[in-house]
């Protein structure tokens, strides 16, 4: 059986290992930001598809290590996979981009003369 508070232990401690903040995790692995909030505070537990999403995303977990705490964190495929995460991280990033659907149109620059630069992307 799930030990809950061990296993909110070991998803502080992957959010800690990534240095991500709880709404950075959340975006990554694309679940809402309350679960992770709820999960965190012992309100919810886990569901399936939370863990699968986290499995999917981060190679570098081991499952029996993140639902029991046996096993080893992070465990030998980061060696193998760490360009696999970048890459996976950007494209991530990308898609955060592109689903926000803000783009830069111009950034203009103040001067404490009184003039400015106006950038407009071409």
């Amino acid at each position: 059986m799930l030990d809950i508070q061990s296993f909110i232990e070991r998803l502080s401690k992957l959010l800690n290992h990534y240095d991500l903040s709880s709404s950075a995790f959340a975006d990554r692995i694309e679940v809402q930001r309350s679960s992770i909030s709820h999960l965190l505070n012992g309100r919810n537990k886990p569901s399936l598809e939370f863990i699968m999403k986290v499995n999917d995303y981060f190679e570098e977990v081991d499952l029996n290590w993140l639902l029991y705490g046996k096993g080893h964190f992070p465990n030998n495929k980061k060696e193998n996979n760490d360009s696999q995460t970048v890459l996976r991280n950007k494209t991530l990033d990308q898609n955060i981009a592109a689903r926000d659907k803000k783009s830069i149109d111009n950034i203009i620059i103040f001067y404490k003369d009184g003039t400015f630069k106006n950038f407009t992307e071409s």
